[in-house]
């Protein structure tokens, strides 16, 4: 007697589009990047000083290095969010290895601006306050995930480094926030100037401890499971025929691990 397998068809399973996420992050931070080359452009090119600007042609340093950092920071972070990249240790690593110094340096001379350069026309201590928690917060997230890699606390890791990105791209949100104000209000003056930077950094963190709670949520329905429990098989290869396919509710991984609605397996 010959047993056929089953010819019910292939549940396919839909896999979401790994672009979105740094795609959107990329074109959110071009609004600082194409505002710090303006200013490096300025700086360079013998530009007019004016009040806005003679407090970098005063101190050029810490300018100068606080928008190559967060370029590179902000460009190069982006892609950490990409499934198919972070998978590979080699890049995680390389990047890494980067977008550390790069945050930090970002951080601190932008703290070192906020601390040390004159206050411009519009800023007032309302948005100095706000930038240094926030530059302060940015720096300690950033420490903080190196110290988790180095224990190889991962989880940690990647809930730090995402903290760290969220903080480093809020100027692109502050952009966001304030250009709808400018159009339909005009120039805000310094309390609305504060609240308007102050929400778009407050997005960026309420929506990175969203991501992290996400990754958490995930992490909890992974349950484990003994070693010798073996994985169901649904399938008997009969006189070589080729078997079916069956998707089943877990997946089981290396380490003994089944994850909730992810299996798919072969007889």
């Amino acid at each position: 007697m010959t047993t056929h397998a089953s010819s019910a068809p292939v549940p396919r399973v839909r896999r979401r589009p790994q672009w979105p996420v740094p795609a959107g992050l990329i074109l959110l931070s071009l609004i600082p990047v194409i505002a710090g080359a303006a200013r490096l452009t300025e700086l360079t090119g013998g530009a007019a000083i004016t009040a806005q600007n003679a407090r970098f042609f005063a101190w050029p340093v810490p300018v100068v290095t606080h928008i190559l950092s967060v370029t590179t920071y902000s460009l190069l972070g982006a892609f950490q969010f990409l499934p198919s990249l972070r998978g590979r240790r080699g890049w995680h690593r390389i990047a890494g290895r980067i977008l550390a110094p790069a945050g930090l340096l970002a951080a601190l001379s932008g703290l070192w601006m906020a601390v040390f350069y004159p206050l411009p026309p519009g800023d007032g201590p309302a948005l100095l306050v706000l930038r240094l928690v926030f530059g302060s917060a940015m720096a300690a997230s950033i420490v903080l995930g190196v110290v988790a890699v180095v224990r190889r606390d991962f989880i940690r890791h990647g809930a730090w480094m995402t903290r760290g990105y969220a903080i480093g791209v809020a100027a692109g949100t502050q952009a966001l926030t304030g250009l709808p104000w400018i159009l339909l209000v005009g120039p805000p003056d310094e309390p609305t100037r504060a609240v308007l930077l102050g929400a778009a950094w407050v997005i960026n963190v309420a929506v990175a401890e969203y991501v992290i709670h996400r990754r958490a949520r995930r992490t909890r329905r992974t349950v484990r499971v003994p070693a010798a429990v073996p994985v169901p098989a649904a399938v008997v290869e009969v006189a070589g025929s080729v078997p079916d396919r069956r998707t089943f509710s877990a997946k089981r991984t290396a380490s003994g691990e089944v994850e909730s609605g992810r299996l798919d397996s072969r007889a």
